[in-house]
């Protein structure tokens, strides 16, 4: 029979586990896959150190010759520790569980229980994947909220005393929109954006749509006609406009973005947009180490992996899944968004 003496073994070590779980399959969610969005951050303390500073140009006096030339005071800077959060999943395997496995030898046996524990961390991997996800929203939106939807953990914009621009309607509920007004709110989104960066670079401005606005926005005129007479007429027969698909129209990537099927857990609401740019190195993913002895002063990782045996009884066997992640906007200011109408 199988005694808990199995996850003894060195496939149930902690680093094994830890490992295993980094290679399950990952749960879809979009902007874990947009490359150079959030730059990793592994830190070996329980918090991210940023750093503030003005940058700001100034137009120069004219002066007489002869007089003391304009001087530059240096870069006011403010530094401030920010907490990383805790993430933690368990799933408890009990004896009785194991009941009806007849071991034939120790490989098979330990064969068995590791996929248990697989079974396990997979279901738990997915609980990560998408409360990674929300985090990861929240800081593409400017402010980090816990699961609960109302918990506020970090407010980006306030912890930086910036403000995210107002709101823009994109008037998409107008049959008769003026010649170019889809350009020209396009246009107001980039300069907002580029406004907002300071002269930082970026590759992409992505906005994340949701299903009304994506769905007026594909069959805006002023996009249809720029497919008519093309070669590419033939996509608005088949591809164009899909669910959940993307298009790319005044220099910004829209994405019809695919949430929770609640609409609502992990979700961009049905009349918005929410804009953002891509690879100018404003959004940050720290990691903190886990909270083991072993973990003291090394880097963090993605995850934590473990197992906890019942010592007493030998009934029981805890596999717990843990990361210490902490998404950072530290420019607010160059987000954006809109609505429908």
């Amino acid at each position: 029979m199988i005694a808990m003496d199995v996850f003894n073994s060195d496939a149930f070590s902690a680093t094994s586990l830890s490992t295993a779980v980094e290679k399950i399959d990952y749960v879809p969610g979009f902007l874990g896959t947009i490359p150079g969005l959030f730059e990793p951050d592994p830190v070996r303390s329980d918090a991210i150190w940023i750093e503030e500073r003005s940058t700001g140009a100034v137009i120069l006096p004219t002066s007489p010759r002869g007089a003391p030339p304009h001087q530059v005071s240096g870069d006011i800077r403010k530094a401030r520790a920010f907490q990383t959060v805790r993430v933690a999943d368990a799933s408890r395997i009990n004896a009785s569980e194991l009941l009806g496995i007849r071991a034939f030898g120790s490989e098979t046996e330990l064969k068995t229980v590791q996929e248990e524990v697989a079974r396990r961390q997979f279901k738990m991997k997915q609980n990560m994947d998408l409360t990674w996800e929300n985090l990861r929203m929240g800081a593409v939106l400017g402010a980090v909220y816990d699961a609960d939807g109302t918990t506020l953990i970090y407010d980006w914009a306030a912890e930086f005393s910036q403000t995210i621009p107002t709101e823009l309607d994109f008037d998409l509920d107008n049959g008769s929109p003026a010649e170019g007004a889809l350009r020209r709110k396009c246009n107001a989104v980039r300069r907002s954006i580029e406004i907002g960066l300071k002269g930082m670079t970026f590759s992409a401005i992505y906005g994340l749509c949701g299903d009304a606005f994506y769905d007026d926005l594909t069959a805006h005129p002023e996009i249809i006609k720029t497919y008519l007479n093309q070669p590419e007429a033939s996509v608005l027969r088949d591809s164009y406009g899909r669910p959940w698909d993307s298009i790319r129209y005044g220099g910004i990537q829209f994405v019809n973005y695919r949430g929770t099927d609640d609409g609502s857990t992990v979700a961009v609401n049905t009349d918005k947009a929410k804009f953002f740019p891509v690879g100018a190195g404003i959004f940050k993913w720290a990691m903190s180490p886990g909270e083991s002895f072993a973990d003291i002063g090394s880097l963090g990782s993605d995850f934590y992996s473990m197992i906890v045996t019942d010592k007493d009884r030998d009934r029981w066997a805890d596999v717990e899944v843990y990361s210490y992640p902490l998404p950072v906007c530290t420019m607010p200011q160059a987000l954006y968004r809109a609505k429908r109408t």
